[in-house]
């Protein structure tokens, strides 16, 4: 593996859309206590479910921490490869590197620097060192070669591609003061756009409401074809995400992309009924640092966009909400190609995240001919 201090657009590389297709899948063992109720067992069980899904059409490697290495084991299906690896937590898709291709079929990763969505400004935990070194330890797992991008904080969840010179993120995340304040909204986004290979970067001016990812683009929109986006909606106008939403769709039905096409929008609802955190499942988790990580009542940033696309399938969280099935109807409708594997997803969601975040693709060496 070489550590690369180019830049990968210059180099010819460029990141792939997730509905391209996959050789792989990483995700990452839970095991934090004050992330994850009761020891992780809860977590474990749903991404076991999550982890078999993804199996089933493309190759994934779960990365675990030694002392859980043997329970791993036991519960993830025979097929799934396990390395060991130790990391602050579960988050594969802000720690992991996001990878680029070029066209003569090379791939190669990219090392963001990672500070726990804020650092000391606004971060969850500290220290986060075992998080930030994960991404070089994937790439020389992996054998490719890897772009240095530490002195750049960004987590994978802060950015979608469209796989054609556009890139979505949001401007409450990546112009917050805990990631890149030295640096102009101009600057981060020619940096994005040296780094993926872009052309273009659409800046959604917020996330989903309570998102303490400082509202990463995953929760609340992402491309499901070059052109077409699906955007989290509600049209309870008293929600605190109603205005959210509006606003980021006011400013999508403005914007074209990097192929000068206008984007097409489709509303995939919140959940009708907020999702919040109860006393008994508070009273699982660990105190950080003495304090506790979750407050009764706590509304948790649940949404459906933050699914996965698998090379046969996508895996949408459910929270046992009236809203679960219209969320899988209308997905279906954008990918009519793939399975709709709906994944109660409530234990992820009290970590702080859902199905996307605790994945990271790793893109095939050829560009797929299809979308759907």
């Amino acid at each position: 593996m070489k550590i690369l201090h180019t830049s990968p657009r210059t180099d010819g590389f460029a990141m792939p859309a997730e509905f391209d297709r996959h050789q792989g899948c990483l995700m990452i063992w839970p095991v934090r206590g004050d992330s994850w109720r009761l020891g992780g067992w809860p977590a474990r069980k749903a991404f076991c479910e999550i982890a078999a899904a993804i199996a089933a059409s493309e190759a994934l490697t779960v990365l675990v921490a030694p002392s859980q290495y043997e329970t791993a084991r036991a519960m993830l299906s025979p097929e799934i490869r396990l390395v060991e690896m130790t990391t602050d937590d579960s988050w594969a898709r802000d720690i992991c590197p996001t990878f680029v291709r070029h066209d003569k079929g090379i791939i190669r990763g990219i090392d963001w620097g990672f500070n726990a969505w804020g650092g000391l400004t606004d971060g969850l935990y500290f220290p986060w060192d075992d998080d930030n070194h994960a991404a070089r330890k994937v790439c020389d797992l992996f054998r490719t070669d890897c772009y240095d991008y530490r002195n750049f904080i960004l987590e994978g969840g802060s950015i979608h591609s469209d796989g054609e010179g556009t890139i979505l993120t949001t401007e409450s995340c990546l112009l917050s003061a805990g990631r890149n304040p030295h640096l102009t909204q101009a600057e981060i986004e020619d940096k994005l756009c040296q780094a993926l290979g872009a052309e273009k970067v659409l800046w959604l001016p917020r996330g989903i409401w309570g998102d303490e990812t400082n509202e990463h683009v995953d929760n609340i929109c992402a491309f499901t074809a070059p052109g077409q986006v699906v955007l989290a909606w509600t049209d309870n106008t008293d929600d605190p995400q109603y205005p959210l939403s509006a606003a980021c769709e006011a400013y999508l039905s403005r914007q074209k992309d990097a192929r000068g096409r206008s984007i097409r929008i489709t509303h995939l609802p919140i959940p009708q009924n907020p999702v919040c955190i109860t006393e008994e499942e508070c009273q699982g988790l660990d105190l950080w640092d003495g304090e506790p990580t979750r407050t009764p009542g706590e509304r948790m940033a649940a949404s459906y966009v933050n699914f996965y696309i698998a090379n046969d399938a996508v895996l949408v969280p459910q929270f046992d909400d009236p809203m679960d099935k219209l969320a899988c109807d209308i997905l279906s409708a954008q990918f009519p190609h793939r399975k709709i594997v709906p994944v109660a997803a409530r234990e992820i969601l009290l970590g702080g995240g859902n199905i996307h975040c605790i994945t990271q693709q790793i893109p095939s060496t050829e560009r797929s001919s299809f979308y759907a």
